[in-house]
């Protein structure tokens, strides 16, 4: 199936919005906007060549890729001119309901009436975004992962009105820019991947909660385990490899075991309230120095360069 999508503008200069422009502007084939009247071009463009280093860095591309890069993004103020020949709207504003509402809404006034409306929303309703536009059925969610020039991942969500033609032609589009779409039936908050990661998360903060075990343990449990094989070995392939009357039994005298609590560990709440907010404070569930901080960060994404291009620093 081919896409006609060739004009994209992203709203919104921040974190995602610039990670999500490079993406597309790789090719000489679309034209990007990112559409920002709160943010300096400056700022936005500093963004991308923060994020085109890492790759200038490795190897992978040259200062004349970044220049090309940077070339295929226009920044504008004005919002009819960057919203009026767009084929695809990607919305990256804060995970606010109704900003995003609003949003939509005025975007869909200087639209085109084929325009595809995508939210970048990590856990809101699709649905609920969409609840003040005309034209619902060309709504729909796209949760790019951070960050979006390296994870692969990115969950297509179909909203209760959300068209196939437009789930299907965001599909095709993403996957002609080397992502990895996925597509998420059913519009629950989540999706599928943050509630996946998040069922994780709450065990492992119970788990040091009740003391079983330190942050750190934790971590390195899940490290030097089964986090090593989950990428060739995830959980519904794993459970049909040892079996799903294993599984069965298994579950059957773990599962009452587990955290199931719907409220916030009371552990995470007590953190927050005295400041020990993680690496923006120097502690978190673990102590953090300026110097693990950049560790932490640096080893994320040498990881993600070896595991995405094959490419040691």
């Amino acid at each position: 199936m081919s896409t006609r999508i060739k004009n994209i503008t992203i709203v919104g200069g921040g974190l995602m919005g610039c990670g999500i422009a490079q993406i597309f502007a790789v090719s000489d084939d679309y034209k990007i906007i990112i559409y920002d009247k709160f943010t300096s071009e400056e700022a936005i463009r500093g963004r991308i060549k923060n994020n085109l280093n890492v790759f200038v860095e490795n190897d992978i591309y040259s200062l004349e890729d970044v220049e090309k890069i940077q070339k295929n993004i226009r920044v504008e103020t004005d919002i009819k001119s960057s919203v009026c020949h767009a084929d695809l709207l990607i919305e990256c504003v804060p995970e606010n309901m109704e900003l995003k509402q609003n949003l939509l809404a005025e975007l869909e006034a200087y639209s085109r009436g084929d325009t595809i409306f995508a939210t970048n929303t990590s856990v809101m309703s699709i649905t609920e975004i969409a609840s003040k536009t005309q034209l619902k059925n060309r709504v729909v969610g796209t949760h790019f992962w951070n960050p979006p020039y390296l994870i692969p991942l990115v969950e297509v969500v179909k909203a209760e009105e959300t068209s196939d033609a437009v789930i299907e032609e965001v599909m095709q589009l993403l996957k002609t820019v080397g992502k990895h779409p996925i597509k998420v039936a059913k519009d629950v908050p989540g999706f599928v991947a943050n509630r996946l990661q998040h069922a994780l998360w709450r065990e492992a903060i119970s788990i040091v909660e009740h003391g079983i075990a330190d942050a750190k343990t934790v971590d390195e449990a899940i490290k030097m385990s089964f986090g090593l094989r989950l990428p060739v070995l995830a959980p519904m392939e794993n459970a049909d490899m040892i079996g799903t009357d294993l599984t069965l039994d298994i579950h059957s005298y773990i599962l009452k075991f587990l955290e199931n609590s719907p409220e916030p560990s009371s552990l995470l709440k007590e953190k927050v309230e005295k400041g020990n907010i993680g690496f923006k404070s120097g502690e978190g569930f673990m102590q953090w120095s300026q110097e693990d901080i950049r560790k932490s960060r640096d080893d994320l994404t040498k990881h993600l360069i070896h595991m995405l291009y094959k490419k040691d620093n």
